[in-house]
């Protein structure tokens, strides 16, 4: 998949050597980083876990002190190297509720809910403040799944879906300015086709111009004179869709439905509750981050700034997800050597 993914990304960067070669480092780093981590026992990282997620809470809240702002968002910290600490609550906030309910009776109790609450909604706030809507969301969703594998009883789950409808009200007083544009454009996006409309137009006219086998590599038009805004980051898939047409599209949703399945597989076969929550949230979590993505370029859901995951070009969120791999094939490897609890 990220062969694929460097593939599609030179055509991205126009051909830009230099782009490329950088995210071929980023790439090779991030595997180290798989590697490194699917060496520790999974009892180690649970072990662990709390002092990570009070460190990646720290890290949160020198960001809103000291982060330096970029575009209007305050996301990043600069340390010699420049990194998104919200990148690190992605594995952080799962692997906290892993841990809480590890030894807990499940499904969980109504108190053992609220704990779990407090400690998604803590982090997710922090970076909703910085503002980074998107990647609170779907921070807050890798802590919910951990709770529905966990065997969240269905009435919960029901009474969680009608609370969505107040939510989502509070959800949009709580939105900038620019991120109700993107709802709004959404609904309408010819409404402002030169600007609030401009990037999802120009993705559809992109995936749509590609046909069944696509322009060709490096052909496509949107992409190539630089009509598609973000194109090497959360427009990526628009650029694919052009060039490699639906069977390039398809090609990689395959694989990406492959690595859905192997992790939900290890999940099946992990031997403690702990490895069990965490290895079925990361892979579900991914799936979701591919949804998401392939949605807010086809125009479903707004745009929230998701990239397209071993694909867009980045460097924190690619070794984070690298890193979470690595989570999955240490549950994998250390299966036999772990009891049922």
């Amino acid at each position: 998949t990220s062969g694929l993914g460097l593939i599609v990304l030179y055509s991205a960067v126009s051909q830009n050597f230099d782009l490329w070669l950088q995210q071929c480092i980023r790439l090779a780093v991030a595997l180290t980083a798989m590697v490194i981590v699917a060496q520790l026992p999974p009892d180690l990282m649970r072990r662990w876990t709390p002092w990570g997620y009070l460190f990646g809470l720290i890290l949160l809240i020198l960001v809103l002190a000291k982060g330096e702002v970029s575009q209007g968002a305050q996301r990043w910290l600069d340390v010699g190297i420049r990194f998104q600490p919200s990148e690190i609550m992605k594995l952080a906030v799962p692997m906290m509720a892993a841990w809480y309910l590890h030894n807990r009776q499940l499904p969980p109790r109504f108190a053992d809910l609220v704990v779990l609450a407090v400690l998604i909604a803590v982090p997710t706030v922090l970076i909703a403040k910085q503002p980074d809507l998107g990647t609170s969301l779907l921070i807050a969703a890798s802590g919910v799944l951990v709770i529905i594998l966990a065997g969240l009883p269905i009435r919960v789950m029901v009474l969680l879906g009608l609370s969505a409808i107040p939510g989502a009200w509070v959800l949009w007083n709580f939105m900038q300015d620019y991120q109700k544009q993107r709802v709004l454009t959404l609904l309408n996006p010819d409404s402002d086709p030169l600007g609030a409309g401009y990037n999802i137009i120009q993705s559809k006219i992109a995936i749509g111009s590609g046909g069944l086998f696509g322009k060709g590599w490096t052909n496509g038009s949107q992409a190539q004179l630089e009509f598609l805004p973000e194109r090497d980051t959360d427009f990526i898939f628009a650029v694919m869709g052009e060039e490699l047409g639906l069977l390039g599209v398809l090609s990689l949703l395959g694989l990406y439905l492959f690595i859905v399945g192997r992790g939900l597989y290890i999940a099946i076969q992990a031997r403690d509750t702990f490895s069990r929550l965490l290895a079925g949230s990361i892979s579900l979590t991914f799936f979701v981050y591919v949804f998401v993505n392939t949605a807010m370029v086809t125009g479903l859901v707004p745009v929230v700034g998701v990239p397209l995951p071993l694909v867009s070009f980045g460097g924190t969120s690619m070794v984070t997800l690298m890193a979470g791999f690595g989570i999955l094939m240490s549950i994998h490897n250390h299966r036999k050597h772990l009891s049922h609890q």
